[in-house]
């Protein structure tokens, strides 16, 4: 899914210097050789080593999701229809209905997306590459038609389709899908219309081998074995952003280096007291964001070109991020003094009567709760997860806004302006701000601080 003065500077340091797209120089470690390969293995450093691990984490969080996807059940070219209201994956969207697919199209077959007329509220229909890189939305944005039948194509595919049947090509074979409809006052009507989005495919697409990767937990990536995997895994899915050659070589040449078993131990420590820390150290500002009033603001989502660590940023803690034309995303983790939020705690957030969230939204914003560690929703016997514009909310005299975050609710607060957070835990918080506009949309809006109150 960040600190005030020094501390901001000194966190931004810190991930930039140990996880940047460009490697920080490092002298070659040099140990005793033992063997050709351990000799060979020693052209690359240890910074080497932390950022193609960290690469190529990208790739192994999204094999790790399809084979958790299949093992549920999942279907090629068939579309589920999630029940609203399931936070079960990090850093859930509870103001949509969602679908989910995964997508396999060839030379000879499309597949046949069936939209509904939707109207007065958000929807779209998202395809992502195997690297977790945004390749398409339908929706009334990029589609002026809205309703109606789209083929996504093979890049070059030789299919013949009706004329009424708008042809979207995509540039690989295999995709994953994320179909959002904002749920709003009416999940009723929201699903209903969730169900009448179909798929079909034209042909029959031969679905892809995909190598097996270890079931790990998000908070727990995997160490050495990362490596012994490493041909399989770039060879199942090319990644399409240039400049990746450098750091792909780097992978293969570590995944050489493993054979050995000398090598193999010192490239799994390397892991776990480099690549790791860095990695979680660059997570607080999302790699390369920006820190405003202690929110983190990422430089950029769904489409990373060559910030790649940004998306395994993403992909570990929101794994199927759409483009920043679609939402923006606000992280938060400690207050407007640096200290962590704590369920001990509480807090407020007040937005000024010419600066309340929708003016930023043009289609809705929302705020949610997670844990630090695998960025799920915080229990809570109240079962609410977010606060958004159905939450019933109470404006002050003056026409702003104040939000809470407490274990319960404080005395002043409306209760529709109150979000539970557990005691004795730490946990992050999430903004969204569906259809940018404004400041949100150019970059130059952050949310207020939030206030420790006591």
């Amino acid at each position: 899914m960040s600190r005030l003065g020094l501390s901001v500077l000194t966190i931004a340091v810190l991930g930039l210097v140990a996880c940047n797209r460009t490697p920080a120089p490092e002298a070659t470690v040099t140990t005793p050789a033992s063997t050709p390969a351990t000799a060979s293995a020693r052209a690359y450093t240890d910074q080497d080593i932390s950022d193609a691990y960290i690469y190529l984490l990208s790739r192994l969080l999204v094999l790790r999701q399809q084979q958790l996807d299949f093992k549920e059940g999942f279907k090629w070219n068939e579309l589920r229809h999630r029940k609203p209201g399931g936070v079960d994956w990090p850093n859930p969207n509870l103001d949509v209905a969602y679908s989910e697919a995964w997508v396999a199209v060839d030379e000879n077959s499309c597949t046949i997306v069936t939209l509904p007329k939707i109207t007065g509220r958000y929807y779209t229909v998202q395809f992502l590459n195997g690297w977790g890189e945004t390749l398409a939305n339908i929706n009334e944005r990029t589609q002026p038609k809205g309703a109606g039948e789209y083929a996504v194509c093979l890049k070059g595919a030789n299919v013949q389709l009706p004329a009424n049947v708008t042809r979207i090509d995509l540039p690989v074979k295999y995709s994953r899908v994320l179909a959002r409809i904002e749920l709003g006052k009416d999940w009723d009507e929201a699903v209903a219309l969730q169900n009448k989005i179909t798929f079909r495919a034209t042909g029959s697409p031969t679905p892809p081998t995909l190598p097996a990767v270890p079931d790990f937990a998000i908070a727990k990536p995997p160490g050495v074995e990362a490596f012994e995997l490493a041909p399989a895994v770039l060879d199942s899915e090319a990644d399409l952003n240039p400049g990746m050659d450098a750091v792909r070589a780097k992978v293969l040449a570590i995944a050489q280096g493993v054979k050995d078993p000398q090598e193999r131990a010192r490239v799994d420590q390397v892991i776990r007291d480099k690549a790791l820390p860095d990695f979680f150290k660059a997570s607080k500002i999302l790699g390369h964001g920006t820190v405003r009033n202690q929110w983190v603001r990422p430089s950029t989502v769904g489409v990373y070109h060559d910030d790649w660590l940004t998306r395994s940023l993403v992909n570990q803690g929101g794994i199927w991020a759409n483009t920043m034309d679609e939402v923006v995303y606000y992280k938060g983790g400690v207050d407007a003094d640096g200290a962590n939020f704590n369920g001990d705690h509480v807090y407020t957030i007040t937005f000024p009567k010419d600066a309340l969230p929708p003016s930023f939204a043009n289609y809705f914003w929302s705020v949610i709760a997670v844990d630090g560690t695998s960025f799920r929703v915080l229990p809570n016997p109240q079962n609410r997860f977010l606060l958004n514009k159905q939450s019933k909310l109470e404006y002050g005299k003056d026409g702003s806004l104040t939000l809470y975050f407490a274990a319960e609710k404080p005395a002043d607060a409306p209760e529709g302006n109150w979000l539970p957070t557990p005691r004795g835990q730490d946990y992050r918080l999430t903004f969204r701000f569906y259809g940018p506009k404004g400041g949100v949309a150019d970059g130059t809006y952050f949310p207020p601080p939030v206030i420790k109150r006591s």
